[in-house]
């Protein structure tokens, strides 16, 4: 149920959407399988097994965008259009040219496309209604344009922003290592990456290793920024901030855990208190996060 990587929007607050409305705006483009001959199909699918396309719960609302792409390797369309420009060879009496082989292997292609497997990968998002965040569990920019594109495509008008603040990761996460001190409710954790803005970048990464005071300046001395810092919110979650803003490696700690009582509750009330966990907890988080950077910056 938890989101590992956060990718971060901004939606007016409230956001005057019921789930019974975004349910029935999604619905054109649902997930279908798509035919022997496609090579990548993308719709909404239920968040939750046998579900709808749109699960709600005290305002806020999870997503589901499924991909389904079929495996074709190009090493494999390769070789057997490779044996079967041999068989024209013999045939023609000469070498096929550039025009007939590329046509050699789209028939190739067209022909194992239905022996192909299939793979689906899912991209989730959760909308808080009320505080105004779209947050995406979307580990590249590539995933997150793929949702949005289909949200906006099925949301007329989507009134979607991206999220600004009034400090840069990157200068608010230098300043906490320069210092040596993190700001309220968070903790430095040993897992981060310093990168110059020279022509070389040059780049020095500490991995589960204590970083020291005095290393840190000098790097920073010599014109480097933090790019990437490992931190703890509240004894609760463990995260990395990055420069972007995105926040990855999300984890709840023991103290969540040991909160979260599954005994005697089934599947579904199960699902119901750990989106109610997750939505609690990362709102909470959100909310330090920007602050730590100094505010929301208004447009």
């Amino acid at each position: 149920m938890w989101f590992k990587n956060l990718l971060i929007y901004r939606l007016p607050a409230p956001w005057a959407m019921t789930s019974e409305q975004l349910e029935e705006l999604l619905a054109e483009q649902a997930f279908t399988s798509g035919s022997s001959q496609e090579m990548q199909t993308q719709g909404w699918a239920p968040p939750r097994e046998n579900g709808g396309l749109v699960y709600g719960l005290g305002g806020n609302l999870l997503l589901n965008l499924r991909t389904e792409k079929k495996l074709l390797p190009a090493s494999v369309v390769n070789q057997v259009a490779k044996a079967k420009a041999q068989e024209i060879e013999e045939q023609q009496g000469f070498k096929p040219g550039r025009k007939q082989m590329k046509e050699i292997k789209e028939n190739v292609t067209e022909t194992l496309m239905p022996r192909a497997f299939s793979i689906q990968r899912d991209t989730r998002a959760w909308i808080d209604t009320m505080n105004g965040w779209l947050v995406l569990d979307a580990s590249s920019p590539t995933k997150a344009d793929e949702f949005l594109q289909l949200l906006n495509k099925s949301v007329e008008r989507m009134p979607m922003a991206n999220l600004h603040v009034e400090i840069s990761p990157a200068t608010a996460m230098t300043e906490w290592l320069a210092r040596d001190e993190a700001p309220a409710n968070f903790t430095i954790d040993q897992d981060t990456e310093l990168r110059s803005s020279g022509e070389g970048r040059a780049t020095v990464r500490y991995v589960r290793q204590s970083i020291e005071a005095d290393d840190v300046r000098r790097h920073i001395d010599a014109g480097k920024q933090v790019t990437r810092l490992a931190m703890t919110w509240t004894d609760r979650i463990s995260f990395v901030l990055t420069e972007s803003l995105a926040i990855k490696r999300v984890a709840p700690l023991d103290v969540i855990k040991e909160n979260t009582d599954s005994t005697g509750v089934n599947d579904d009330e199960r699902f119901d208190s750990d989106f109610t966990m997750m939505t609690g907890e990362i709102g909470k988080l959100l909310a330090d996060v920007v602050e730590a950077l100094g505010g929301e910056k208004k447009d």
